[in-house]
């Protein structure tokens, strides 16, 4: 498979064929994912390069995420290291309008999505920054640099607060389910 996107009814129709790589974070990944997908965070996957490598040579590669900002720069990664996939058009959020199976761990409480957490996170920041400016008018600073982030991040299509976010505990995955996850790749036992 040349580095492509693919929709997601296109994406439903080859999904047998496929080896999926859900690049979300594990809470993400918790609140529903592709049916039989591997969880390998963006900042884990350059650790998961050999286990892809070997994947890719067995099959064609899909790798997602939410929107599908995070999955291509994880193709652009890959690509860099010789490594052919395509991304998920509109994400996990396209698959799931569309009326498309998601798998959800049963009795996992997944928390928000990182788009959600990002929110509030900056939303948080900016009505402190505000509210504390009323006492010590420096404190409005707070409000003007998470407001030159949130710019940063549309035009950079990146967002840092959301790699601050996915280093929080219950966003990081446990390192028995990424060790499970790379064995399963490598051509091991599948995960669970």
């Amino acid at each position: 498979m040349a580095r492509t996107a693919l929709t997601a009814d296109h994406a439903s129709a080859r999904l047998h064929e496929l080896t999926v790589i859900d690049v979300r974070t594990p809470g993400e990944y918790a609140t529903g994912h592709l049916p039989d997908a591997h969880n390998i965070p963006l900042d884990h996957l350059d650790a998961a390069l050999p286990a892809l490598r070997t994947a890719a040579e067995r099959g064609d590669l899909l790798v997602v995420c939410a929107s599908g900002a995070r999955s291509a720069e994880a193709c652009r990664r890959l690509a860099e290291a010789g490594i052919t996939a395509a991304t998920l058009t509109g994400g996990t959020s396209t698959w799931t309008q569309l009326g498309h199976d998601v798998h959800r761990p049963a009795g996992v409480r997944a928390p928000w999505p990182m788009e959600r957490q990002v929110r509030l996170a900056a939303g948080s920041l900016v009505l402190s920054g505000l509210l504390a400016g009323r006492l010590h008018p420096g404190a409005r600073w707070i409000s003007a640099g998470v407001a030159g982030g949130l710019v940063f991040s549309a035009v950079t299509d990146t967002c840092g607060m959301a790699r601050l976010l996915a280093k929080l505990p219950y966003n990081r995955p446990k390192a028995t389910d990424l060790d499970s996850t790379l064995t399963a790749l490598s051509g091991g036992r599948p995960s669970v």
